[in-house]
């Protein structure tokens, strides 16, 4: 059986130890699908509440939002306070617990472009500056980073490991519309083509299960993200979870979700197509509490991993 070349194999071939992704939660960051500045509402699978600064012990800035044409951040040094109290209290469980090295400081939620560049540089430089962090990950719309931000990455990936992850979700504009992505597809690959330009690593976000879409449709995004030139990829199932439109669509009998037979047809032949230099950071989502409104086969990643490396086998992979 051959294993699907993963992220931890990437990390562990290059740095010759355990890295592990430390998650980041900031206060402040947001998103234009949500502040207004594209779309309101947010895509309609995201529960907005759900992305909270609470990693860590550390407590959410109430009521403090920022974007690209924010003139003052009053509140930079309770930033980087977060940053590390986060980053401390993580990375100490994945030591001890998991036996991890090094660390890649991750920003996770919402958005973590969406700031002025003075606050991400400083945001970003302060990660750097952590006891065995070897790079950066941000998590980021495409409509959402500035050229100064993508080449200040591309200066700090000269010494360090940096990498920028990019929802593409779907290449139909179609459907970005009817999830209210408030982006094109061109959008996303406008900036994924640039920061490859500059050297810079890309993990690109997919999401099967998308409303109205064909496993034809899923395979072609899986298809253009690779052509594309991305360097990892996450793979995911759509579930539905309450105070969302999907749920709405969902309660109200619009919206179907994912079978996990479908969701597994979809992803294995996504696998089989995938570059081997492409690494596979992801290959299911879920959430195991009271949110969830279905898929019900979503809430068990355990189960779930069992079932993809049973699709996987006969095709002499495993995950």
């Amino acid at each position: 059986m051959e294993q699907i070349y993963t992220y931890g194999n990437y990390l562990t071939n290059k740095f010759g130890c355990k890295v592990y992704k430390v998650g980041i939660n900031i206060s402040g960051f947001t998103c234009p699908n949500i502040d207004g500045t594209v779309a309101k509402g947010g895509c309609s699978f995201c529960e907005n509440d759900s992305f909270s600064a609470s990693s860590g012990k550390t407590k959410e800035l109430k009521g403090f939002h920022l974007n690209l044409n924010s003139k003052e951040n009053p509140f930079l040094q309770k930033q980087l306070e977060q940053l590390e109290i986060q980053f401390n209290s993580i990375s100490q469980i994945q030591s001890t617990k998991y036996g991890a090295k090094k660390f890649l400081v991750y920003f996770q939620s919402f958005t973590n472009t969406y700031a002025p560049f003075e606050t991400l540089k400083a945001l970003y430089d302060r990660a750097l500056s952590f006891e065995n962090v070897i790079g950066l990950s941000v998590g980021t719309r495409s409509d959402s980073i500035t050229d100064e931000t993508l080449n200040y990455l591309a200066k700090l990936n000269e010494e360090k490991e940096i990498w920028i992850e990019f929802g593409i979700q779907s290449v139909y504009d179609e459907t970005l519309d009817k999830i209210n992505r408030g982006h094109s597809s061109d959008n996303v690959k406008k900036w994924i083509l640039k920061s490859k330009a500059k050297g810079l690593h890309v993990c690109g976000h997919l999401i099967f299960g998308l409303p109205d879409e064909t496993k034809e449709m899923m395979l072609e995004t899986s298809s253009q993200a690779y052509k594309w030139g991305i360097d990892s990829v996450k793979y995911h199932p759509l579930y539905v979870v309450k105070r969302t439109a999907l749920g709405n669509d969902f309660i109200k009998g619009r919206f179907i979700p994912i079978t996990e037979d479908d969701y597994l047809d979809v992803l294995v032949e996504s696998i089989k197509m995938k570059p081997k230099k492409v690494s596979v950071q992801r290959v299911t989502a879920g959430i195991d509490n009271d949110s969830l409104l279905a898929p019900d086969w979503c809430r068990d990643k355990n189960t779930q991993i069992k079932h993809i490396n049973q699709a996987l086998k006969p095709f002499g992979l495993k995950y």
